[in-house]
């Protein structure tokens, strides 16, 4: 489980979270819904070790790991597909999932549920990952975090422009992923449907809190779909 309890985070003056806390639950898929520039990736940069609280507690598996570094976050099992994909344009296929290994110990392979769930990856390991399409990249970019073979997977806006058969793909993979390997996933997303399909729980964040919780039945709601109107 990983939990996020009474957040804040400031960049200098501004707040970026306010009081935000947030559980997700092992083997479930929580889903993070909100327009743009309500904190989805700050909290989710501040669960990564890529920007520290101001105050407030972050744990996983009871284990308060606010303090600790990225890197060695990562070393727990906590894995990141970053917004925008950030896969290494120069290096090939084969080396940007390689570099999933970083934090590895033991078997340093690329698992082959990987190439299961992107068949394209392995007829492209040897081509670079810039010449790759938008959502090749995307799957890249997935491919290369379950190689870390993550406890804890975040997705920050995996469907951002994404063509929908990939976008099918994706989801098809995060259930994959859940079934097979009861992972805790943390999906951010503003895609409503996507999220409607795949989330146990979600909450809505607006201006830097948390607005509602509930399951993703809630999304039917006018309501709750109130927050996420412009």
């Amino acid at each position: 489980m990983l939990a996020v309890e009474h957040a804040n985070l400031h960049y200098g003056a501004a707040e970026a979270l306010r009081d935000v806390s947030v559980t997700a639950e092992t083997g479930m898929i929580t889903c993070i819904l909100g327009r743009n520039g309500v904190g989805k990736t700050s909290l989710i940069r501040s669960i990564v070790g890529h920007q520290p609280l101001s105050s407030g507690k972050i744990m996983m598996a009871e284990q308060d790991i606010t303090r600790m570094a990225g890197h060695d976050r990562a070393r727990l099992g906590i894995s990141l597909v970053p917004q925008g994909r950030e896969i290494f344009p120069l290096l090939t296929v084969r080396e940007n999932l390689q570099t999933g290994f970083a934090p590895l110990k033991g078997d340093k392979t690329i698992p082959d549920y990987v190439f299961e769930l992107f068949p394209v990856l392995k007829d492209m390991l040897d081509r670079r990952g810039g010449d790759l399409s938008g959502g090749q990249q995307q799957q890249l970019a997935i491919g290369r975090a379950l190689t870390m073979r993550p406890k804890v997977l975040l997705l920050d806006e995996p469907t951002e422009g994404i063509q929908p058969s990939i976008i099918k793909d994706i989801g098809r993979a995060i259930q994959f992923l859940k079934a097979e390997f009861g992972l805790t996933i943390v999906l951010v997303e503003q895609y409503l449907d996507f999220c409607r399909e795949l989330a146990d729980k979600v909450y809505i964040m607006d201006r830097g809190q948390v607005m509602h919780t509930g399951p993703a039945e809630d999304l039917d709601k006018p309501e709750v779909r109130a927050h996420l109107t412009v």
